[in-house]
Formats: C-alpha cells, sequence, structure tokens
C-alpha cells in the first residue's frame, strides 16, 4: 500500500554498508557521486556549534522539529527542537533498506509471497509474480509501502541472522536496523517494526530525533547513492519477469519542485503528523541535508520548500 492509503491509517551486489569505518567516514566522507568531500561531524554535534544563518531568522514552519545541514561545510545552517525525539513514521524504511542491502543482490528475481494492494485498491504486486529486488526497494521508497518493507524485511531475515548469530531468528532484519542506529550513535532512534507504521493509538513503530535523521540521511546517501537515487524522481514504471508492469507514484509531491534533489522520503501516520527528510545539491557538488518531523500531511512540503529558499539565500545568495 502507499503511505497515503496504509500509513495514514495507522504510512550488480550490494555492498555491505562500511559501519566498521564510521569514525572516519564522519570525519570526512567522500562523497563520491557528488565529487564533493563532506564532513558530517556537525550533523551529530552539540548546539554549541549551531551557526544558524540571518537568512532564516524570520522563517517559521509547523514542523515540531527540523534541522539544515550543510555537508560540505559541517555547519548546523537551521534547526528547531532538532534533539527531541519523535514518531519517524515511513523515514524508517531507509534504514530498513541499508540493513537489508548488505545481504540481498539487486539483480535478484525473487517471488512476491502475497498480493500488495496499492492506492484506489488496485493490486500493485501480485502474488507469485517475480521481481528483481532492485524494484521492490524502488516501490518501496517511492510508494512508501508498508507491504514492500515486510516483503524485503523476510527475504533478508535468515540471511542477516546467519551474518549476525546475536540477531532474533524471527527479527533479524529489524534487530540490524537498531544496530546501524546504534553503530552511527543515533542516540535518540530506535525502530519497533521494519515500516514506521503505528502499532496502536498511543505507540509509533519508530522514534528519532531530526539531528539523528540527518545524519542517519547523510550516510545513506554517501554510502549507497544507486540504492535510493529512484526517490529522485516522480514516479517509475516496474516490470516483473513475467511481463506485467506496474506504475509507482513518488509520495513526495514537492520532488519536482527541489533542484538537485539527491534522495528524499516522506513519512505520515497519525501520529507522526508528516515529516520530510532530503538530501539536495545546492549548486555543483555541494550537498545538503533537510528534515521536518511532526508537521502537517501537506505542511510538510511547504517547510522543506521554506527551508530550502533558506539554503539558496545562505550559500548562493539568492534563489
Amino acid at each position: 500500500m502507499t503511505e497515503t492509503t496504509q500509513n495514514r491509517g495507522a504510512d550488480t551486489s550490494l555492498r555491505t554498508p562500511l559501519l566498521f569505518l564510521i569514525p572516519v567516514l564522519f570525519a570526512a566522507i567522500g562523497f563520491a557521486v557528488l565529487g564533493a568531500s563532506i564532513d558530517t561531524t556537525a550533523v551529530a554535534q552539540s548546539a554549541t556549534s549551531t551557526n544558524t544563518i540571518d537568512q532564516f531568522a524570520s522563517t517559521t514552519i509547523r514542523a515540531n522539529a527540523a534541522i539544515v545541514v550543510d555537508l560540505v561545510s559541517g555547519k548546523t545552517l537551521y534547526e528547531k527542537n532538532a534533539d527531541v525525539q519523535l514518531p519517524l513514521a515511513s523515514l524508517t524504511k531507509v534504514p530498513l533498506v541499508l540493513a537489508t542491502s548488505e545481504v540481498l543482490k539487486l539483480e535478484d528475481m525473487v517471488t512476491i509471497p502475497y498480493s500488495v494492494v496499492g492506492a484506489g485498491g488496485s493490486e500493485s504486486l501480485i502474488e507469485g509474480e517475480t521481481w528483481r529486488t532492485k524494484d521492490i526497494v524502488d516501490f518501496t521508497l517511492i510508494s512508501s509501502s508498508n507491504s514492500g518493507a515486510e516483503i524485503l524485511a523476510a527475504l533478508a531475515n535468515d540471511a542477516l541472522r546467519t551474518r549476525y548469530p546475536n540477531a532474533p531468528h524471527d527479527s533479524a532484519t529489524l534487530w540490524r536496523m537498531n544496530d546501524i542506529a546504534h553503530d552511527l550513535d543515533l542516540t535518540h532512534t530506535y525502530f519497533l517494526n521494519v515500516s514506521g507504521l503505528d502499532l496502536s493509538t498511543t505507540l509509533a513503530g519508530a522514534y528519532g530525533s531530526a539531528r539523528d535523521v540527518a545524519r542517519l540521511y547523510a550516510y545513506a546517501a554517501s554510502s549507497e547513492p544507486s540504492l535510493f537515487s529512484a526517490t529522485a524522481r516522480d514516479g517509475i514504471l516496474l516490470t516483473s519477469n513475467e511481463g506485467g508492469t506496474r506504475n509507482a507514484f513518488n509520495t513526495n509531491i514537492a520532488q519536482g519542485a527541489i533542484a538537485g534533489l539527491i534522495m528524499g522520503k516522506t513519512g505520515t501516520t497519525d501520529l507522526a503528523g508528516g515529516n520530510l527528510a532530503i538530501v539536495f545539491d545546492v549548486g555543483l557538488s555541494h550537498p545538503v541535508v533537510a528534515v521536518v518531523l511532526g508537521s502537517t500531511e501537506s505542511g510538510r512540503f511547504e517547510d522543506i520548500q521554506k527551508l530550502i529558499e533558506g539554503v539558496h539565500l545562505t550559500i548562493t545568495g539568492d534563489l
């Protein structure tokens, strides 16, 4: 299901992320896809090092929390309640893909175990069809499919359990997602399920801070950019091994208005409100990460546009 229909009611070979090199990576990650050198250490630094630029002085947003970090200079350009722990909703699907990518290969063909219903009640994936793993990844991220997330988690579970013997037998993927958060020192972040879907009216499926999300997304964009490149598109056409075709449309409706978008992910549940995290390029090889948490379903797009305008005024001096 798409984020709108499912989450709102409650939202070639893959390389293993080099988590053992995190101290080096966060000192100066080589942003290979952009040809830029990034210092993401500041994403996790305390407010004492924050440099709030004048261009943001009059910025008002609906979100309960937000942060903007220049990944080249390492400066925090804007922040609001950046260390407050809030529900993440489908922003959770990025660490899910990072975890499953350690053991799944992009070109492997996998059989859909059950039909996945999309927007309007149409079947997006049909039981028994065979699809490339990469297509399921793209479908899950772009359409924010909770069922797609569950399928990916199940496909990776046994292999992750073999790689990490301490992981629980039935929830190795979820365990690895939390392990990645620990490795990245995301102190306000933990996952209770693989999709971010609310577990009840009072308990979210995942929690984290805007600063943690910024660090996580900066890592995702730098370590495995090809995994998330499809999230910068308005939609994709998927084709099964049997010849069936499906359209997946981006839940980030602001995608087309964000120049230089590298990756992005929406999240919406009753508890989370509206979330949005993006990594985008300002000019040539100048990546910035922006996160809004706890806005509204439509307000998150307005919030992110205001932050983008502030970034352009700060870094390039114009819009």
